[in-house]
């Protein structure tokens, strides 16, 4: 109330626009990349390595998207998610983003990668909801780990930050859609 017996309604107009200001400013329709982070996830474990990215599109698209990272990061992709699991041929990178979106780890590898390291991705995705792993083609290295915003790019599959990396992104909070589903859309894993 001011000192008139009215109410002040310029304080919530001025709360709400720094609000509606914020929020814009966080859905940029641009894509930079971010400092790398150090983040513990468990107690004695840390994750060193992981690089965030910000103002990611979210924008359904029915054609193919041009993405600035191998693999992408998010951003625009298709009205239609890959169901999480192992797949041992490569994705549409669309889906791969939707389904990152919905809070899934998406492990990507060289499509050369030795059968033995393959086996391992496989029995990770079998043992963990909300990941999905598919071969890559043009990988910096090995394997890459990513969810919406973040990745990691590991020396291999036996490197602990994948199962840090895993741990703490998967069907996080921190996605776009945590909780969303990660079946019922396309694609048949194989077990």
């Amino acid at each position: 109330m001011g000192k008139n017996g009215r109410v002040n309604l310029r304080r919530p107009l001025i709360a709400s626009a720094v609000c509606t200001f914020a929020f814009l400013s966080a859905c940029s329709t641009s894509s930079s990349k971010v400092a790398s982070t150090t983040a513990p996830t468990t107690p004695g474990a840390a994750l060193s390595g992981v690089v965030d990215y910000t103002g990611l599109t979210q924008n359904h698209l029915t054609t193919p998207v041009r993405y600035p990272q191998t693999p992408p990061v998010g951003g625009d992709h298709s009205p239609r998610w890959q169901n999480c699991g192992f797949y041992s041929i490569e994705i549409a990178p669309e889906k791969g983003v939707h389904s990152m979106e919905h809070g899934a780890v998406w492990i990507t590898f060289k499509p050369d990668l030795a059968a033995g390291d393959i086996a391992k991705i496989k029995k990770l995705t079998t043992s963990t909801p909300y990941v999905l792993a598919s071969p890559f083609p043009g990988l910096p290295r090995p394997v890459v780990a990513t969810a919406w915003g973040h990745q990691l790019v590991l020396t291999g599959i036996d490197d602990p930050g994948l199962a840090a990396f895993v741990a703490k992104f998967a069907n996080s909070p921190a996605s776009p859609e945590p909780g969303a589903a990660c079946s019922g859309a396309d694609g048949t894993p194989e077990q």
